[in-house]
């Protein structure tokens, strides 16, 4: 088999909706995915977890399945557990499943790689029993498993929808402790408001977990600053203050959230283009109406061109294969916009909550401006405040720092401390986040062995890689028979 019309990582909502949309106008498709099976983060082992957790995870998780059958009922390469590591011009992708790797190359590339939950940096967070409340999600949805005497701390929906699982499974957290404040972030959101009113059903959703925790009597604070997490050699306890006064929670866990933020660690790699979206705090690719970016043959959709949700990541999926079906040959222009303009209005719809949802629940500033004394970059044990003291010493820039303080050096690349040390270099010599620059990525994205380079077939085709696997659940003894 030649090599694909089109390669796309990442098998969530975006990917798999991307994939089924040109394969079905005649493409030919191979998607990379890190996961043993469909779904991304938001849809996460759907197909597995869903009869048996579907209850408690509610109505919108069930929702994946839709793109799961529809994946596997398309002639689409599916790799699962694929781990790619390098996109190179051509586009040549280097990627890993188990203890091999291997390479493939496709003229046309989509991104679907999703987001991050952004970092909380605050006293206490390198802690055990500290974790973030997507990571509780992954635990529920990959083996349910739910922390127990656990507090959720932070800011936006995500810990409502968090609480509110925990709560059906039987395990309800002992509080909700929230940085958003009913005075500032919620009047500043109220000039959104008619606007998100066209996502009326966003807004009625978000109301019934509310409802429901407050009928499960699950303790809720807001306003709340001076967050820290306490104990010695693991999390004991939560401090803040909030309502005017200090508060503790003695617990096992805490999960902490305040937003996601697009993983924009492949497409930095390409050396895409990226502006600073001030209501999103985040760095985003800069994109034409289609997903296309500034390279051409480079395709960015869902939460990793900005966050927008599922809804919108599945349409933006679509639109990016109509433009690419278009380009390649299989669509006419006018058979692309045909097709284009009901997505367009859904994606419309689904994206008129957002500026509220921004606005309302901002991400924590005092994790955002971390103390000092506070580790941002975990990898390489760096604090806020010797990525000041760099700042101080004539330190511009994220690279610059990885010089002055190995920040973002670490196995993570700059993924998870990238966006702490921008904002404190920005803040600390008064320039904007554009100005002050992310991190320069460079392949291996993520870890990889010599004994996985080693073992690299770099001889491999696609065609090698459908006789060695099913095309949609490869095993592992699949794999090491290749």
């Amino acid at each position: 088999m030649a090599d694909p019309d089109l390669a796309i990582i990442g098998a969530g909502p975006a990917g798999m909706a991307a994939a089924v949309t040109a394969a079905r106008a005649g493409l030919s498709v191979v998607v990379l995915d890190e996961q043993a099976r469909p779904g991304g983060q938001i849809y996460r082992d759907v197909d597995r977890a869903g009869p048996e957790h579907g209850a408690i995870l509610g109505a919108d998780y069930m929702q994946g399945t839709t793109l799961t059958q529809a994946l596997r009922s398309t002639p689409v390469a599916h790799i699962p557990g694929a781990v790619v590591w390098a996109i190179e011009d051509g586009f040549r992708l280097s990627y890993t499943i188990g203890d091999r790797s291997a390479q493939m190359t496709a003229p046309r590339l989509l991104l679907a790689t999703g987001a991050l939950e952004r970092p909380m940096p605050i006293p206490g967070w390198p802690l055990p029993g500290v974790m973030t409340a997507g990571a509780a999600q992954i635990l529920l949805k990959g083996s349910g498993v739910l922390a127990n005497r656990a507090v959720l701390a932070g800011s936006g929906p995500l810990i409502y929808l968090v609480a509110t699982q925990m709560v059906r499974a039987g395990v309800p957290p002992l509080a909700l402790v929230e940085t958003r404040t009913a005075g500032g972030d919620l009047i500043r959101a109220m000039r959104y408001l008619p606007g998100a009113l066209r996502g009326w059903r966003g807004l009625a959703k978000g109301l019934g977990l509310l409802a429901q925790l407050r009928r499960a009597g699950v303790p809720r604070f807001t306003g709340a600053t001076k967050l820290a997490v306490e104990g010695l050699d693991r999390a004991e306890a939560l401090r803040f203050h909030a309502g005017g006064r200090d508060h503790r929670i003695a617990c096992d866990t805490v999960l902490l959230h305040h937003g996601v933020v697009p993983n924009t660690q492949a497409a930095r790699s390409l050396n895409v283009g990226h502006c600073w979206n001030a209501m999103q705090q985040a760095f985003v690719p800069v994109l034409d109406i289609w997903g296309g970016t500034d390279r051409p043959g480079v395709f960015i959709a869902g939460d990793g061109a900005g966050i927008g949700g599922a809804g919108v990541a599945e349409i933006a999926g679509r639109l990016a294969a109509l433009q690419i079906a278009q380009e390649a040959g299989h669509l006419s222009k006018a058979e692309r916009d045909a097709q284009a303009a009901p997505l367009r209005r859904a994606r419309a719809r689904e994206l008129a909550i957002r500026s509220f949802l921004d606005t309302a629940y901002p991400p924590c500033p005092e994790a955002l401006r971390p103390a000092d004394n506070t580790l941002v970059c975990r990898c390489e044990e760096v604090t806020a405040g010797e990525i000041r003291r760099a700042a101080m010493l004539g330190c511009l820039g994220p690279n610059q720092a990885k010089s002055f303080t190995r920040a973002g050096m670490g196995p993570c690349q700059g993924r998870y401390c990238g966006l702490s040390v921008t904002a404190l270099l920005a803040e600390a010599t008064s320039q904007s986040p554009d100005t002050t620059g992310y991190a320069r990525v460079r392949p291996p994205l993520k870890p990889v062995t010599l004994a996985e380079l080693a073992a690299m077939d770099i001889t491999t085709s696609q065609g090698d890689q459908d006789d060695r696997t099913d095309r949609h659940q490869p095993t592992h003894e699949q794999d090491r028979q290749a």
